[in-house]
């Protein structure tokens, strides 16, 4: 019988963000002690104002860095409670899916290799691409011939 080993990881990036500053922004330090707020100032440096528009997430991805997974912890499940987990972790949208194909789809089985799973994936992309493609051409030249054949005065009546 086979053992199943659930690990859970946190996956970390390092992101970057450039954010434009207005030039509005001032440091404190640089407002006199006799004004309060002047307005139209903020009251902050520029890194303030572009670290508050990170954690608002109000900025556009400048670039990042997939630096790696740290392992936070590790059990032993039975095959039961790896879907059920599963199901917790995904929600409903995908309640229709057999446990067969949460299985087929999801858990790692001996002897997987990621970079053959992947050209795989993509064989089956392509192809499917190419007769998605093939069905357009199809398609219009099937309307081309039908324009073609009922077009013109000699076809009115």
């Amino acid at each position: 019988m086979s053992k199943y080993v659930m690990v859970d990881t946190v996956s970390q990036f390092r992101m970057r963000y450039v954010v434009e500053v207005p030039d509005d922004v001032e440091n404190p330090s640089w407002i006199p002690d006799d004004v309060e707020n002047p307005i139209g100032r903020y009251p902050c440096t520029p890194e303030q104002y572009a670290s508050d528009s990170v954690t608002c997430e109000d900025v556009r991805e400048f670039s990042q860095e997939h630096i790696g997974e740290t392992i936070v912890s590790t059990r032993e499940v039975s095959l039961e409670e790896a879907i059920a987990q599963w199901r917790k972790d995904n929600g409903g949208a995908f309640d229709a899916w057999s446990d067969e194909l949460v299985v087929k789809n999801s858990i790692t089985e001996i002897g997987f290799n990621r970079e053959e799973y992947y050209k795989t994936e993509e064989e089956k992309w392509v192809k499917k691409e190419e007769e998605r493609l093939a069905e357009a051409v199809r398609r219009i030249n099937d309307d081309n011939d039908y324009n073609e054949s009922d077009s013109g005065v000699e076809n009115f009546k």
